[in-house]
């Protein structure tokens, strides 16, 4: 047999270039089912009793085509029916359609039902009120128009009376006026002129101009009409002494960006007849406001963009709820950035964590402080680490609401400001000089982070972007739990749905964590507009996968502050802890009211006996739910009970 030879090189580098593109190919055909093995075994691992009972375990909802809305606002019903917000959905066709939608879904039945919604209640603010209502004020009068969309100048125009015995002048809508350069603008709405103010005290007299304010447009479209500096107007069609006596007044009529302009509509949407019931209107129209219950059953509007789209200055109002209408509050004149983060303390005083959502200059309102409201007076408090990254952050007030401490999470730089940051701080309120002082840092830098109390009282945070409104396809497919007792985060299972800007998660009765929402501004690659996230994903934490669950079988529907009450349960031997704890009105990462307050508990043969703390701060009027957990920390399902 002769001997074999060796191949060339030619021909082993035909043979080697060969094989690899045979090798590739075979890579490139096998990657699907590479991935697709990947993902059934991610599948399994996920879905396996063991990881459950550490993780906990993700679904998605299965919401019906025509239930799915854009989720703005959500708040959970003493009824145990979940209330999502969309409004306009914060589109702009839908606003000049007038279409507006409320979406109310039964978790106990999975039933989706659609309710008439009156008006645009987009980013508007929202509180429970002590008969279970949820107040809904504010909400959106006009769209944003961005400055490349702009053809005509505008602003705001006010108009002074000087005369006190004109009487009070009506001006239409479409009224001319000239500047004393001959550009004209017109009024854009009616507008009502009273008479000045004459106080007469023995011989001297004063007089004082009336003012109204009023937004003009430029009759031409074009730089040609933009006024940058102060300048006194004509007002056509006057008569007599008006003509002498009334002008108007600008500070400035440019081509800028005008910006959302906050409504004056107010509501309570009632949980028993699920219906939109109209109450007075605000005094001081409000977009992005907070609205927050105080001590005395009452509740305050902050914050918001006018009717103009200017911040608010501080002009806070309180809601009476027996008379069902707004009153201002000159002596609580406070100036806070949209959605404030304030909460109510055990002393009554309010908490201002430094949390925000939007708009307000950077340099102003953002140091955190203690509000005495009776006294109007505000005491900052130190420590809290890069504050100027609160905008988009999360605030809560952790369990059990008796530790009066407040947790900061991550947040985002003011605007559109592409930083954010992993910190958490935290403060104690009961200390004589309470000090933010650093907790556990997330896992990421993290703004419009979700963040939801949990029966056992641990926190459940999850979500959020590291970049403005999710940009660089940045959202975190993350969720972990916060342990009080311990300071230390630990992992969850992952979600599958990124939320990032208009994004809620808030507390089940059942226990579990409910997140929807999410309005990123750009798809992942960066180029093309977002799509609002209209999935709908469920959290069941691992405390439900541990055994079987406590129950509450028969209690009293209504308790009062200071009283001690009996529910029945056959647990009674093995349950451990008693929260009532607050339902969520959540909206931009911002949830003043969810609180849970833990219980005096003694046990009997066939029932547990709780007592309600007496202070009205700790525990505001209104209707909570009752949870009870056993020793391994698994809860009830939720008893709604009424403090009254």
């Amino acid at each position: 047999m002769s001997p074999r030879k060796k191949p060339s090189l030619g021909r082993r580098l035909v043979t080697l270039v060969t094989s690899a593109g045979v090798i590739a190919i075979l890579a490139i055909v096998n990657r699907p089912m590479v991935a697709f093995g990947q993902e059934q075994y991610h599948q399994f691992q996920i879905n396996r009793a063991s990881y459950k009972s550490e993780y906990g375990h993700w679904d998605m909802l299965p919401v019906p085509s025509n239930f799915k809305v854009n989720a703005i606002h959500a708040a959970l019903l003493p009824t145990g029916k979940v209330l999502i917000i969309a409004g306009s959905g914060n589109k702009e066709d839908q606003f000049k359609a007038g279409t507006f939608k409320t979406l109310i879904w039964d978790p106990a039945t999975n039933h989706f039902k659609i309710v008439t919604t009156p008006t645009d209640i987009f980013c508007a603010g929202h509180a429970f009120l002590t008969n279970g209502n949820l107040l809904v004020a504010g909400g959106t009068k006009k769209y944003e128009v961005l400055e490349n969309k702009v053809k005509k100048a505008a602003g705001v125009l006010k108009i002074k009376q000087e005369s006190p015995d004109s009487g009070v002048t009506e001006l239409d809508k479409g009224t001319i006026v000239t500047s004393k350069t001959g550009v004209k603008y017109k009024l854009t709405s009616d507008v009502k002129v009273p008479a000045a103010k004459k106080v007469s005290v023995h011989a001297d007299t004063t007089i004082t101009p009336s003012e109204v304010e009023v937004w003009v447009e430029a009759v031409n479209a074009g730089k040609g009409s933009v006024i940058p500096t102060p300048t006194q107007f004509d007002i056509a069609g006057l008569t007599g002494d008006d003509k002498m006596t009334m002008y108007g007044i600008a500070e400035k009529l440019t081509m800028e960006k005008q910006e959302y302009t906050g409504a004056e509509y107010s509501y309570e949407f009632n949980p028993f007849t699920e219906k939109y019931e109209r109450t007075g209107n605000l005094n001081e129209p409000r977009w992005y406001p907070t609205l927050i219950p105080t001590a005395d059953n009452k509740v305050l509007a902050l914050s918001g963009l006018d009717q103009f789209g200017r911040i608010d200055t501080g002009k806070t109002e309180v809601y009476n709820e027996t008379t069902k209408k707004w009153e201002f509050q000159p002596k609580l004149n406070r100036y806070f950035p949209t959605y404030p983060s304030v909460f109510l303390m055990q002393n009554e005083k309010l908490f201002y964590s430094g949390s925000n959502a939007g708009y307000g200059p950077a340099e102003e309102g953002r140091d955190p402080g203690i509000w005495d409201l009776k006294k109007n007076t505000f005491q900052k408090v130190a420590g809290l680490r890069q504050p100027e990254m609160n905008e988009t952050s999360a605030s809560v007030l952790l369990a059990p609401a008796q530790d009066q401490k407040v947790m900061v999470l991550g947040g985002g730089g003011v605007g559109e400001d592409p930083k954010s940051t992993a910190r958490t701080d935290i403060i104690d309120l009961k200390e004589a000089t309470p000090t933010f002082k650093p907790g556990p840092d997330l896992p990421a830098p993290t703004r419009y982070l979700g963040t939801v109390l949990l029966p056992d009282d641990t926190l459940y945070t999850g979500h959020g972007s590291s970049g403005y409104r999710g940009k660089g396809n940045s959202d975190h497919l993350t969720a972990q739990i916060y342990h009080p007792d311990t300071n230390k985060f630990t992992k969850a299972a992952d979600p599958t749905v990124g939320r990032n800007y208009h994004a809620e998660s808030m507390l089940l009765p059942d226990g579990r964590v409910i997140t929807l929402g999410s309005d990123p501004l750009y798809d992942k690659s960066d180029k093309n507009p977002g799509t609002f996230e209209k999935r709908i994903e469920i959290f069941t934490p691992a405390y439900l996968y541990h055994g079987d669950r406590p129950t509450i079988t028969d209690g009293p529907k209504s308790v009062k502050r200071g009283g001690s009450y009996t529910f029945a349960t056959p647990d009674a031997g093995n349950i451990a802890t008693a929260r009532l704890m607050r339902p969520s009105t959540v909206t931009h990462s911002t949830d003043v009211e969810q609180r849970s307050i833990a219980l005096d508990l003694t046990k009997t043969a066939d029932g547990i006996g709780v007592t309600i703390p007496k202070e009205r701060g700790l525990v505001p009027s209104g209707w909570y739910m009752l949870f009870v957990t056993n020793g391994d920390g698994t809860p009830s399902v939720a008893k709604f009970v009424q403090v009254q």
